[in-house]
This record gives structure tokens, sequence and C-alpha cells, in this order.
């Protein structure tokens, strides 16, 4: 077995990652605080060809010295867009027939390794607040809530964790 080079890696550029086909998967972080794991849900969307990211309420946005230090320029290739209130980016997604489920653990939820995405519908993660999760006024208005099935004594992951984990679980059913 040999590593392969980076020159071996076939990268897109940033202008073929634009062009290309995307994934039909749009991330929402909502009141992320810090500024490492803002950058490395950019590299995790940059990796997958996530349509876009929503980047709401204390969400820093890019360009940020912090954030870049994660993404590695991936804040170069996915789309991003800052809002305000996260209820207003589901409110817009909902009208433009996107489901919108939270990443959260809440009662009913559907176990990742339960859920099956439908063919052809885009599909909006909702991921919250590092300390206090999704506001429940955001879940509220969700389609419906994702949860991580997890058997240890923390039952909580760190956000960028979190969002590698649903964004592969799902990119792997959806393709």
């Amino acid at each position: 077995m040999r590593k392969l080079l980076n020159s071996e890696l076939e990268r897109k550029s940033v202008e073929d990652f634009k062009q290309a086909d995307k994934t039909p998967i749009i991330i929402v972080l909502d009141d992320i605080r810090s500024l490492h794991n803002i950058g490395s849900v950019f590299r995790t969307a940059d990796a997958f060809l996530i349509e876009k990211i929503y980047l709401c309420g204390i969400t820093a946005t890019p360009p940020n010295k912090e954030i870049h230090k994660t993404a590695l320029g991936a804040t170069e290739t996915v789309a991003w867009e800052y809002q305000k209130e996260v209820t207003e980016v589901i409110q817009l997604l909902k009208k433009e027939e996107v489901l919108v489920f939270a990443v959260e653990q809440v009662e009913h939820s559907i176990m990742l390794n339960d859920f099956q995405p439908e063919s052809g519908k885009t599909y909006a993660l909702v991921f919250g607040n590092e300390v206090f999760g999704v506001a429940q006024d955001a879940i509220a208005l969700c389609d419906g809530t994702i949860e991580i099935p997890q058997l240890g004594t923390k039952h909580s992951l760190n956000i960028s964790v979190s969002a590698g984990i649903v964004v592969w679980d799902l990119f792997q059913k959806i393709n």
C-alpha cells in the first residue's frame, strides 16, 4: 500500500466545484459559538458537495481567520448565506419544498440509522448551539427530527462531529 500524493487525488478546482451537481442537502447552523466548528462544517460540506450552508444567529461568518483555519478554503467553494433568524430560514426552505429536519434529541425523533431519505427531495439539516442544541421554536417548525444513536454516558457529540456523521449517512443513502 502507498499513500496517495495530493496531486493524485483529482481534486476539483473552485470553479469545477461551483459547476458540479450538488448533493441535495442544505446545512443550517444556528447559534454556533465555536469558529472551529463552523470551519469544520464548511470542510465537510465541501467534501460531500453540499448545496448550501445557512449561518444563523450568533454563528460567525467568513471571512474569518479562525473559520479559515479549519475550513481550509471551503468557504470559497461552498455556497453560504447569513440570516439572523433560523425560524425564517426554516420557513423559507419549507416554501421551497425542502424537507427540514433538526438534528436533536427529542420525543419521537427518528434514529439516524432508521432514517430513509425520499428520492428526488432536498433535505435541510438544522444544527444548534453547542450547549443548548436546536431551539424549541426551530424544532416546532421542522418536518421532523433525526437523532444520532449514542450509547455512552455523555449523550452528546461535538457539532462538527454530528454534522459529519449525519451528512455522511444521508450522502451515502441518497447516492
